[in-house]
């Protein structure tokens, strides 16, 4: 049998793969991240076990997550029912590659020699910013996005918010409510005014979605909560939802005929 690690999309049960529904419809036991939506769950098997590893995000940076398995114990589950020949599902939020994660747990299942497939996912860094009807590339506007987080682990160094700011097109921060005052703070330092635009989605794709907009110079006081997609530039101030599509296009560049 294999573990299969699938990207279960932004949340919208709509935007999951038709590979990644198959595979849940006949698996035998789903270890999935917290973040999940039920109905997504509900694809797989009634008598299907399953295993909620899940963490909760702390609103103090000093504290750890609360909940949930530590990656390394996600591996040894992972591992231990692989080695159970089990069918086993593997359900990340979003792309199992984007942030996920799920590189490391491929690592561990080839070095213990267990069969495993990859289904990508839709990622909510490009997912996020559509659900509020943000372009994060738009001709003459931003021609290129970089994804980035907003939360790196212990021991690692800590990303270059000011070299950033020079690479310009749009940011999208995955991660990043919790330090989302400095991560402005240095964009600023780095280059970008402090007016520029800035969207934050909230539970994207869900009923529940929230869209906050605001600037980069009011970014750390405008109250935003987890899970949040943030974007950064120009095509923040856009929103090309249909009701609006029409009363925006007087705000665009001319296009060039192409």
């Amino acid at each position: 049998m294999t573990v299969h690690l699938i990207g279960a999309g932004p949340g919208d049960p709509e935007l999951l793969t038709l590979r990644a529904a198959r595979l849940l419809a006949s698996c035998e036991v789903v270890v999935h991240d917290r973040l999940i939506d039920p109905a997504i769950l509900e694809l797989a098997p009634a008598d299907a076990p399953r295993i909620d590893v899940g963490k909760i995000p702390s609103l103090d940076p000093i504290d750890p997550p609360h909940r949930g398995a530590t990656q390394d114990e996600i591996n040894q589950i992972l591992v231990g029912l692989g080695r159970r020949n089990l069918d086993v599902v593997r359900l990340k939020g979003g792309d199992p590659f984007v942030f996920g994660r799920g590189g490391e747990e491929a690592i561990a299942l080839a070095s213990a020699g267990i069969p495993y497939s990859v289904v990508p996912g839709v990622t909510s860094a490009v997912a996020a910013p559509m659900a509020a009807g943000v372009p994060i590339t738009h001709r003459n506007i931003a021609p290129a996005f970089t994804v980035v987080t907003g939360h790196r682990a212990p021991g690692n160094a800590p990303v270059d918010w000011q070299a950033l700011a020079q690479v310009g097109g749009t940011i999208v921060v995955l991660m990043g409510v919790t330090h989302r005052a400095s991560i402005a703070a240095e964009l600023i330092v780095g280059g970008l005014a402090p007016e520029t635009p800035v969207c934050a989605v909230t539970w994207a794709t869900h009923d529940a979605q929230v869209i906050t907009r605001t600037t980069l110079a009011s970014l750390g006081n405008t109250p935003i909560t987890n899970p949040a997609t943030i974007v950064i530039g120009a095509v923040a101030a856009l929103d090309l939802t249909s009701p609006h599509t029409a009363a925006l296009r007087s705000l665009l560049p001319a296009a060039d005929g192409h």
